[in-house]
């Protein structure tokens, strides 16, 4: 056996030395660490470096060490010295090798070479992103990269955060009605991070006529947003100092509200559908009203347990408000998407609801009523705030 294994290990060495090694696995454990399965090996390209990437394969997880080749075989005639691993297969471009250890007894058995190609070895891979770090004016004024176009590292999760937020919107305006020119206004658009990313993203990328109105309560960061828009020469982006729930527009074809607090997110919602919105896209934020309905009333049913305890009555009253809410839309018409936005290790406030336009019969509104009254009643609220606003409206 040992004769063998030698000889598996010296395949390995010469596979490296002359470049025609691709990649080997080793498999069926039976070693001291009563949780690794298998192995995995494979070439990389670290900076440029060639390394040997080895995946170490747990039961619950994946841990992934990159070595020289001098520090590969060392750790490689360990293993093939071991009685660890009971199959192994090499993968060269001139041959496939594997071993295999059955009752004591090893197998080696050489066959025709599987791959003839190398694979690439790129490990940095290029990510493609909807919003380019260089030569934006807009995120040199943000804070978000320096004049050469590098992202600060403190804002690393900032710009992570503003591309896949354009990238989940590039799928969802994909499904929009052409237009001449489309009319989007971002309510809450704070200090404009991902307002100006998605007027780059429509302007510049696709080529869209756009007009674009952030609305923020408060006065310095419309000042600033205002200042920032014209220094990037972005024409059609402006921001309007304003509520939420005062703002008037009749032009709306998306309507975008992210992280605005408790019931100003309803009254964004109430905005996109009483002008008939195309697309509406929320990121809700607190949810109190609601919480202070089911705190009030305590209403005794199977799931009363649960509201003895703070934090689950909190994402109780989440999960309810937010329910309501796509129930609404789709009252009016709405098709509605509840999605993480983007992970919670940047924002617990992470729920995305996205209403899309789509005609609704008569039959679906009297059955999304009722769903919406019992569910009301059965977690103990007198009314849902957007309920409210938009009876009054109709």
């Amino acid at each position: 056996m040992a004769d063998y294994k030698n000889d598996f290990f010296n395949a390995i060495e010469t596979s490296l030395s002359d470049k025609s090694f691709v990649k080997m696995s080793l498999g069926n454990y039976h070693g001291e660490d009563p949780d690794l399965k298998s192995m995995l090996i494979k070439l990389i390209l670290v900076k440029n470096e060639q390394k040997l990437s080895f995946t170490y394969r747990y039961k619950t997880k994946d841990i992934i060490k990159n070595y020289t080749f001098e520090e590969a075989k060392i750790n490689l005639k360990n293993i093939c010295g071991s009685t660890g691993f009971r199959i192994g297969n090499l993968f060269t471009l001139a041959f496939d090798l594997q071993f295999e250890v059955i009752n004591q007894t090893l197998k080696l058995k050489k066959k025709e070479a599987s791959h003839k190609t190398m694979p690439s070895l790129q490990h940095d891979k290029q990510k493609s992103r909807k919003i380019e770090a260089a030569g934006k004016l807009y995120l040199q004024e943000l804070k978000i990269t320096d004049k050469a176009g590098v992202v600060y590292q403190n804002a690393q999760d900032k710009f992570k955060q503003i591309n896949h937020y354009v990238e989940i919107l590039s799928s969802l305006l994909d499904e929009l009605s052409e237009k001449e020119v489309l009319n989007v206004v971002d309510m809450g658009a704070g200090k404009g991070y991902l307002t100006f990313a998605l007027y780059d993203y429509l302007k510049n990328t696709l080529n869209r006529n756009t007009n674009i109105v952030g609305v923020e309560y408060r006065a310095d960061l419309v000042t600033l947003c205002n200042k920032i828009a014209q220094n990037a020469h972005f024409e059609s982006l402006q921001f309007v100092e304003g509520t939420i729930e005062a703002y008037q527009n009749k032009e709306i074809d998306v309507l975008i509200a992210l992280h605005a607090c408790d019931t100003a997110t309803d009254d964004a919602i109430q905005k996109g559908i009483e002008n008939n919105a195309e697309l509406i896209v929320v990121a809700p934020c607190c949810h109190k009203q609601s919480r202070r309905e089911i705190e009030r009333n305590r209403t005794k049913n199977d799931l009363d347990f649960l509201i003895k305890y703070g934090i689950f009555l909190e994402r109780q009253a989440e999960m309810v408000t937010d329910g309501i809410r796509a129930l609404i839309l789709e009252y009016f018409g709405y098709s509605t998407k509840v999605f993480e936005f983007i992970s919670d290790a940047h924002t617990p406030k992470n729920v995305l609801i996205v209403g899309q336009k789509k005609q609704k019969s008569q039959t679906d509104k009297a059955i999304i009523l009722q769903k919406i009254q019992a569910t009301k009643t059965y977690f103990g609220i007198d009314y849902h705030y957007l309920e409210k606003i938009m009876n009054e409206a109709v």
